[in-house]
Formats: C-alpha cells, sequence, structure tokens
C-alpha cells in the first residue's frame, strides 16, 4: 500500500493534546492570577508581588509538558516508521512473499527513530525556554497598562484585563516564530513539527524497506488541489539514490522469464529525480496529501490525477484552511474569558466564522473538516 503523510498524522493528536492542555492551563493560571483582588485599591501591587507564585506554577506545567511530550513522541516516531514498513510488505507481499517474508524478518530502524527524536527536540526546544518568560511578560504588561488605564478612568480593571487576555488568547502562548519568520502559538508549532517529523518517519520506514529488498524507485501519487510545491512531482517516478535532476534509466524489467538463460528483459523510464531532491524542494510538506508507493518498472502504471471538485482551487482550500484558524483562534479567546459577556461575544465570533466555513465548502465542493475546526488542531 502507499505511504503518506497522512499515514501517521494521527499519531500526533496524543501530543498536540498535551501541548493543548498545557495552553489551557497557562491560560487558566493567567486569569486566576489577575482576578484575584481585582477589586482591591492595591491589585497592581499585590500582582507584582505575586509574581513569583505565577512563575512556579508556570514552571511546573512547562517541565511536565516536556517530560510527557518526550515519550510521546518517541512512541509516535517508532509507530509510524513500523507503518511506512508495513506498508511496503503489503505493497510487495502479494507480488513474491519470498520478499514478503524476508522484509518482516527486518529489525526495526532504531538509528532513523533516533534520528528524528534528535531533529525534533532541537526544534521544539525554543518552546520550552519562552513559555515562562512569554506568560510572565504578558502578566506584568497586562498588569502595567491595567493600573495606568484605570488610574485615567478610561475603563475598569476588569474590563482592562479582559481586553489584554483576548490578545494574548488570540496570539498564543508564546507567540513563537520559527526560521521562516512565521509566527505560531504553542500548540500549533508544535503539532505541525510533530506531524511533520512522524510523516518522515512514515516515508522513511518505506523507502528504507523497499531499498533493503532492492526496489530503487518509487512514483509520487496525483491529488486533487495540489499546492505549487508538490505540483512538480505529481505522477512522477523518483530514484531512492542520490544522483539528481530528470533523466532517462534503463532498468531491469518487475517481471523476467522464468526460462534458464534467457535474456534479461528491461525498460527505459523517465525519472522526474530523487526523492531526497523532491523532499527538499517541498514534496511531503505538513499538510501534503500525497503518497508514495513503490514503481515496478513494466509493470506500475502512473497515477492519474482525480477532478477537482465543483470548481474549487487550492487558493479555496488555503481559504477554509484560514477560516479555520480564526475558529479556533476565538475558541481560544472564549477560553480565557473573565466573564460571561467576554465569552458570549467570543461565541458568536465563533459561530460567524463557521457560518463562513459552511457557505464556502457548499459552494466549492469542499469537505468541511469539523476537527480542525477545534482548538486542538493547528491545520
Amino acid at each position: 500500500m502507499p505511504v503518506s503523510p497522512a499515514m501517521a498524522e494521527d499519531l500526533a493528536a496524543e501530543v498536540r493534546r498535551l501541548y493543548d492542555d498545557a495552553e489551557a492551563a497557562l491560560l487558566e493560571k493567567l486569569a486566576a492570577a489577575l482576578e484575584a483582588d481585582i477589586e482591591s485599591p492595591r491589585w497592581a501591587e499585590l500582582k507584582l508581588a505575586a509574581v513569583g507564585n505565577l512563575r512556579e506554577a508556570v514552571e511546573r506545567v512547562a517541565d511536565a509538558l516536556q517530560q510527557d511530550a518526550d515519550g510521546a513522541v518517541r512512541r509516535a516516531l517508532v509507530e509510524a516508521y513500523g507503518r511506512g514498513r508495513q506498508a511496503a510488505v503489503a505493497e510487495l507481499g502479494a507480488l513474491d512473499i519470498g520478499r514478503e517474508l524476508a522484509t518482516r524478518a527486518a529489525l526495526p530502524g532504531a538509528p532513523a527513530v533516533d534520528r528524528l527524536a534528535a531533529s525534533l527536540a532541537e526544534d521544539t526546544r525554543p518552546l520550552y525556554v519562552r513559555i515562562t518568560r512569554a506568560v510572565l511578560d504578558v502578566y506584568r504588561a497586562i498588569v502595567g497598562r491595567t493600573s495606568g488605564g484605570v488610574l485615567l478612568g478610561a475603563v475598569t480593571r476588569r474590563q482592562a484585563s479582559q481586553r489584554a487576555l483576548d490578545a494574548f488568547a488570540r496570539r498564543g502562548i508564546t507567540g513563537f516564530v520559527d526560521k521562516a519568520g512565521r509566527r505560531w502559538d504553542m500548540a500549533a508549532y508544535a503539532e505541525m513539527a510533530v506531524r511533520s517529523v512522524t510523516a518522515r518517519a512514515a516515508v522513511e520506514g518505506h523507502v528504507d524497506t523497499l531499498a533493503q529488498i532492492g526496489v530503487g524507485l518509487v512514483v509520487v501519487s496525483a491529488a486533487p488541489l495540489e499546492c505549487p510545491l508538490c505540483a512538480p512531482w505529481e505522477g512522477e517516478v523518483l530514484t531512492l539514490g542520490q544522483d539528481s535532476g530528470p533523466r532517462a534509466v534503463r532498468v531491469p524489467h518487475a517481471i523476467q522469464p522464468e526460462r534458464l538463460l534467457a535474456p534479461t528483459r528491461t525498460v527505459v523510464v523517465h525519472v522526474a529525480g530523487s526523492l531526497i531532491e523532491a523532499r527538499a524542494a517541498g514534496l511531503f510538506h505538513p499538510n501534503c496529501r500525497h503518497s508514495l508507493s513503490a514503481f515496478l518498472p513494466g509493470v506500475t502504471a502512473r497515477p492519474q490525477a482525480p477532478p477537482h471538485p465543483q470548481g474549487a482551487t487550492y487558493e479555496d482550500t488555503q481559504r477554509q484552511r484560514y477560516l479555520e484558524r480564526q475558529v479556533r483562534a476565538w475558541k481560544r479567546q472564549s477560553a480565557a474569558a473573565m466573564d460571561d459577556q467576554a465569552r458570549r461575544r467570543a461565541n458568536a465570533r465563533v459561530r460567524d466564522y463557521q457560518a463562513r466555513i459552511r457557505e464556502l465548502t457548499d459552494a466549492k465542493g469542499l469537505a468541511r473538516k469539523r476537527q480542525r475546526e477545534q482548538i486542538g488542531t493547528s491545520r
């Protein structure tokens, strides 16, 4: 069976839940710390004196998160790599039972899993470094701005705190910026990183298994509404070797004559490049819907692109992703509400953006992905 990033997407769910729960706990601790003694005329003084207590609470959440996430990530990578290997077994087992048995006897790729785990640890380390500082910085900023606004008689202390909390909830706990300059909230970045690395583990498990049994070519699927990064590789044959660039290669036919001394059958295959090259160019990016399967020369047919939904474009899918992000942002704001009025206002915005999603999906024939409208997802 083909292997794709989607094969391992569910494995990121446990890690995402950990980050999501941590983010909710941090927002609750921040809101509770601000709300305590809010009617006291010494509120600002009390808040600044309580910074140490908040720091300890945040550090406990961050430490527990890192410990739990490390174990969950390791389990997810082992499972994803194993799924990739199993996909290769299922793909070729029907053609050659000897190959299937040899594949099943192969040992798991521990070095590959260790390498991917180390890569993810490096990618997510900045999150833990920023958690405590981010929460405390926002806490101090809210106390400072709120105190000034109340003295001027512009707003009440509760209203000012709620406005600041709303902005913080929309932005996310850390406001983390990646190497490409994109801004992420803590849970969204962590899930993206985990989905990306587990997808790589599934693909590597598949590719490693194919290489062990002598299959050197793979073919990329065709998917509707493909993105510009994937479009050049759709339906193309790739090599598992190091050589890059498009070229024609003559390789043995997958089915050879059974007669003794019969000449080896060969076939010319056009390859678009190497799998390494394609992945470096963006194939199998986060949320990629393409899959990879073994290409057996003379046997495997190149895939044909399925029809697009009724007039939908790639830009329409991105519009849907944008609306889903807005739903999640307003749900976070609802969770951080300090009173019923703020919560009702946020929930009204949630319903508004959900109505826009229904209009878009109905008009363009796109599938509505309700799980992407939940706080526990980043896509």
